[in-house]
């Protein structure tokens, strides 16, 4: 029974000094909090160096209910995959936004894959290279494996959103 406990502490701890970060965090020249790879909503909602650009711009957005309910209609049907930089004033001002939307419209987190880019638009892994981000923020619909639009920045028109619930509508 000893040996059993022993073996397995020994696995516990070569397994935490193992685990790695879905990504990294660092702090550039200027001050501005950088992540770099796989993040969640929480990660960036609940950090304090991101404090004074989410809640604010969340807060204000009232989404218009023709695209909370293109988003709605569409959640069982769809995947987002999500590509922002923490540095990013575009990314700061329609991340919290989208957020909004996924909330309002009852859309799952589980639903939406979250990357952070650094300033030359890299993730760990190169996933950002994958889907040739070459803007952010960056959405992706993804619907069976497969991209079916996608809104680059403040998107073609100026209004992100509203070629977001196009894009749904059309599904």
């Amino acid at each position: 029974m000893k040996k059993l406990l022993l073996n397995v502490g020994i696995v516990l701890i070569f397994a935490a000094a193992n685990a790695q970060s879905p990504f990294t965090t660092t702090v550039d020249k200027n001050n501005v909090t950088i992540l770099n790879g796989i993040v969640a909503k929480k990660d960036i909602a609940a950090n304090a160096a991101f404090s004074n650009w989410y809640s604010g711009n969340q807060n204000s957005y009232k989404p218009d209910t023709s695209i909370t309910n293109a988003m709605a209609n569409a959640k069982d049907k769809v995947q987002y995959v999500v590509f922002g930089g923490t540095w990013c004033e575009d990314t700061q001002f329609i991340l919290p936004k989208f957020f909004r939307l996924q909330e309002q419209s009852g859309l799952s987190e589980n639903n939406i894959s979250l990357y952070a880019v650094d300033r030359s638009k890299k993730t760990l892994g190169n996933i950002a290279d994958a889907f040739k981000i070459t803007n952010v923020p960056t959405i992706i619909v993804m619907k069976d494996g497969k991209e079916v639009g996608r809104v680059v920045e403040y998107g073609k028109t100026g209004k992100w959103d509203t070629e977001l619930g196009q894009i749904l509508k059309n599904l």
